[in-house]
């Protein structure tokens, strides 16, 4: 017969000492058994009996409730091994970093923690300058003595300052990740606001504004750039780590690996960018990247790939400033456009559902052709 009593454990931090919470429904059976535990107290913050935190404390759990109650783990053996094939997440950039002495480094914990979970290395980016920035702020005070009104008033600094609702974003998830993840608090910060989500329309370039730039770029590997982003709806850090061998020209199709999500899939290959590949192969001869930095013949910069195509838009003559994701953005919304069936633009794109994919259908032009002509 199941157990129907619960106990689910929290690490906690109390008095700067780490501790085992034990987070239950009022039962007597628990209450006298909790008494027998090595010196019980009640966290008035969170809520929670506890108990000091060490490896005996932990089997002496398991051992005094073993079938009376359910002992929900979830929370507190949070480091779980994650699937062999993610790709490696590299935090040495940021320990090789040369920065002032006054300046207050991310701790080492942190960027463990980056690592032991396998966190995308943009958004290892993402977290790292914006939990610094925080840490700066507030240079002089120890870590674990920042409460929620100190996040309050950063976040309330960050908001004078114009920063975006995502940047916001970024800015709370980083910093709820070190005091709940990495100290293994539980929701520490559980009352701090977040902003409203911001629903933006992605920006689009029309066929011909797309062609336009194609057709005058004279540079054969920038103009391969420029038809792939298109043309195969791909993210800039996904052709960035194109390989060769992602080229399949006998299926037509484009392989892209452990893209946004740790996902593989695969995109379309069209006959006329595979034309101009074969040349640019000619030329440049790259020898494991499709696009190569040509002096380490590593992989190609994400600051080239942007300069390529602001200046191609520019001297194509468009009259905004184009981004390699507005290009991808054009690819959905054409297909879209031309009829293609939005699963089907899903996975060409490797979204998770199409709930995302969803957002095209209100740039789409094929949204608006049908709407009659109230003057007409």
């Amino acid at each position: 017969m199941p157990l129907k009593k619960l106990i689910t454990l929290k690490h906690l931090l109390i008095k700067d000492k780490p501790c085992i919470g034990l987070q239950f429904n009022s039962d007597k059976v628990i209450h006298a058994l909790i008494k027998e535990l090595p010196n019980p107290r009640w966290s008035k913050t969170y809520n929670m009996v506890y108990i000091s935190n060490s490896t005996s404390n932990v089997s002496l759990i398991f051992n005094k409730f073993r079938g009376v109650a359910w002992i929900n783990c979830n929370y507190f053996f949070q480091d779980k091994k994650l699937n062999d094939e993610n790709y490696k997440t590299n935090v040495q950039w940021v320990k090789e970093r040369q920065v002032a002495k006054t300046y207050r480094r991310c701790p080492d914990d942190y960027l463990q923690k980056l690592e032991l979970k396998k966190y995308a290395n943009n958004t290892v980016k993402s977290y790292v300058s914006s939990f610094e920035s925080f840490i700066n702020y507030y240079k002089d005070i120890p870590l674990i003595n920042i409460n929620e009104n100190d996040i309050r008033m950063y976040l309330q600094k960050l908001i004078k300052e114009n920063r975006s609702n995502s940047y916001i974003n970024i800015a709370i998830n980083a910093i709820k990740f070190y005091y709940e993840i990495v100290l293994g608090m539980p929701n520490r910060f559980y009352a701090v606001e977040r902003p409203r989500k911001e629903f933006k329309l992605p920006k689009v370039l029309s066929k011909h504004d797309v062609l336009k730039i194609i057709n005058t770029t004279k540079n054969i590997k920038h103009k391969c750039i420029i038809s792939l982003l298109y043309s195969s709806g791909l993210r800039r850090s996904e052709l960035m780590h194109l390989k060769i061998k992602d080229i399949d020209s006998n299926r037509m199709l484009v392989r892209v690996e452990q893209a946004k999500g740790n996902k593989d899939r695969y995109t379309v290959l069209n006959k006329s960018v595979l034309e101009d590949l074969r040349h640019y192969y000619k030329k440049h001869k790259p020898e494991t990247y499709l696009f190569e930095n040509p002096v380490t013949r590593g992989v190609f910069s994400s600051s080239s790939i942007l300069k390529i195509v602001v200046n191609a838009a520019a001297h194509a003559g468009i009259g905004q400033r184009v981004t390699p994701h507005m290009l991808r953005h054009s690819f959905a919304t054409h297909l879209l456009e031309n009829g293609t069936d939005i699963r089907y633009i899903q996975m060409l794109l490797g979204h998770n559902s199409t709930k995302t994919t969803e957002i095209y259908t209100h740039v789409a032009t094929k949204s608006f052709t049908a709407i009659e002509d109230l003057l007409g």
